[in-house]
């Protein structure tokens, strides 16, 4: 039977809450202090494994699934976790970040937001709820490239599963295409790693060069060639595979120098909206990486190889040493498959543009049709293009002046980049137009030297060609000889 007086007084009690309380804390802080010790040495997701491991071990069986997203997909770029990065830059309000990235580009307005690595972001889809963290791991390779391992993980119920891979996983796909769309900017590609998007080996900056079609001083009906050739490209995804053909497109540019090259291929990256590579053949040392180069760039994007006559020397199919030497050596093989074999089939929607200020030292067999389908030959400036310039630096469709400098123009081997400069040298229109005109005059007096100084360079290339092809001749007939004379006495040892 209970009685009052078997109750503990009020000083027990307290005196029990205040141990049990201690004692709580004590072990929240030994908790703490371990949690501490795991993370400073134990990964958390190796942590995690052992978690599940062992809760499947004592019959508590682990009812989340975890799907993994590298960056990579082998030597290609994954496309669900370019998806996701974009898609969860969307997702920096969730209530479960403490830390975010902020960052913000030259030229352009709003700040980045981006989720820091390690953090969870949960969301709801369709009554479901998914967890999202991105994973980052250094790997020391003994060198002095940075590698670092990038993944996603995202975490549900088992149950779920087929809502997820079914409906969730394309709808991020569909979603992210769309925020790409809003808020695309150009990007420059080169070989390295810098700026905000580093992509393997390869690394960008936002392209921010002003050159429109508008704005290019070219032969008008060349100009309107190339944009009705670009305009049918783009639309013709289901002929490219209806004829059984790759979707790219080769474009050579070639002219003097300063008659506006690199300004046409901006101009084509704006019209496209088309990402750039830049690629300098001198820093590839092999067929096997110019394969893999190519394998990492994106679709609708423009690779860009300038000055290709004089970027490296490349070695012809005549020359090769074997087969064996063929993919530790870049030569003009591994060229020609890298635009027109079968690794040019390794993405869709690309153009590939050559630049050269000599069309003629090129080998025949980069110029076919299928390698560089269209040539554009930039020229010396036109009278045309001097009102076009003259529109867009002085911002006058006519002058007294005219006449005189277009008749000059057509007598006189002007690049525009030239009258770009001479428009420059004053703010005012007549000054301008009245310096233009004594350059074009001086220019006019001095072909006669000028050409003799340009046949006396070319003679000088064309020697030095001979000798370095000399050269080449001796060794490979001194190669010959020593393996003629290695069998000979191979042959006599046997004997």
């Amino acid at each position: 039977m209970f009685s009052l007086s078997n109750m503990p007084s009020t000083t027990t009690v307290f005196s029990a809450y205040s141990s049990l309380t201690a004692s709580s804390m004590l072990v929240r802080a030994v908790v703490n202090e371990v949690k501490g010790i795991l993370n400073l040495f134990i990964p958390e997701a190796i942590q995690r494994k052992i978690v599940s491991k062992l809760g499947a071990l004592y019959g508590h069986p682990n009812s989340e699934l975890i799907l993994i997203i590298n960056e990579n997909n082998g030597c290609t770029i994954n496309e669900m976790y370019e998806a996701s990065k974009a898609y969860l830059r969307t997702k920096v309000a969730s209530p479960s970040l403490a830390r975010l990235a902020v960052s913000k580009h030259q030229r352009e307005k709003n700040l980045t937001v981006t989720a820091e690595k390690d953090q969870d972001i949960v969301e709801v889809f369709e009554g479901v709820q998914v967890k999202w963290r991105l994973i980052c791991i250094d790997n020391d390779s003994g060198s002095n490239r940075r590698e670092e391992q990038k993944y996603y993980e995202l975490s549900f119920h088992k149950q779920f599963k087929t809502i997820v891979l079914g409906s969730y996983l394309p709808y991020v796909l569909r979603r992210s295409k769309e925020i790409k769309e809003e808020n695309r900017s150009l990007k420059l590609y080169s070989l390295g790693f810098y700026g905000d998007d580093d992509n393997g080996v390869w690394g960008s900056t936002n392209l921010n060069h002003p050159s429109t079609f508008d704005t290019l001083a070219m032969d008008t009906n060349l100009k309107k060639e190339v944009l009705e050739d670009l305009d049918r490209f783009v639309k013709r995804r289901e002929f490219y595979k209806r004829v059984g053909k790759p979707w790219k497109r080769g474009y050579l540019l070639y002219g003097p120098p300063g008659t506006g090259k690199s300004s046409l291929i901006a101009a084509m990256a704006n019209y496209l909206n088309f990402n750039i590579y830049d690629l300098e053949l001198a820093n590839v040392f092999s067929n096997s990486e110019l394969r893999r180069l190519l394998v990492a760039t994106r679709n609708r994007s423009i690779l860009v190889i300038e000055d290709i006559d004089c970027s490296v020397e490349l070695k012809d199919r005549a020359t090769s040493d074997g087969p064996s030497d063929r993919d530790s050596q870049l030569t003009l093989s591994g060229l020609l498959n890298f635009i027109d074999g079968l690794w040019s089939s390794c993405g869709d929607e690309r153009i590939i543009v050559f630049t050269t200020n000599y069309k003629d030292r090129l080998d025949p067999a980069l110029l076919r049709p299928g390698r560089m389908d269209m040539h554009i030959h930039m020229s010396y400036c036109t009278p045309c293009g001097f009102k076009l310039l003259a529109s867009n630096y002085l911002q006058i469709q006519s002058d007294p002046c005219f006449k005189e400098i277009e008749n000059l123009i057509k007598n006189v081997n002007v690049t525009p980049a030239e009258i770009a400069e001479e428009l420059m040298k004053s703010d005012d229109v007549r000054t301008s137009l009245e310096g233009l005109i004594n350059f074009l005059q001086k220019k006019k007096t001095e072909p006669c030297d000028k050409s003799r100084a340009e046949r006396k360079k070319e003679d000088h290339r064309v020697a030095e060609k001979q000798k370095t092809t000399n050269k080449k001749e001796k060794k490979r007939k001194q190669a010959g000889y020593k393996k003629e004379t290695t069998g000979k006495k191979s042959t006599k040892k046997t004997r």
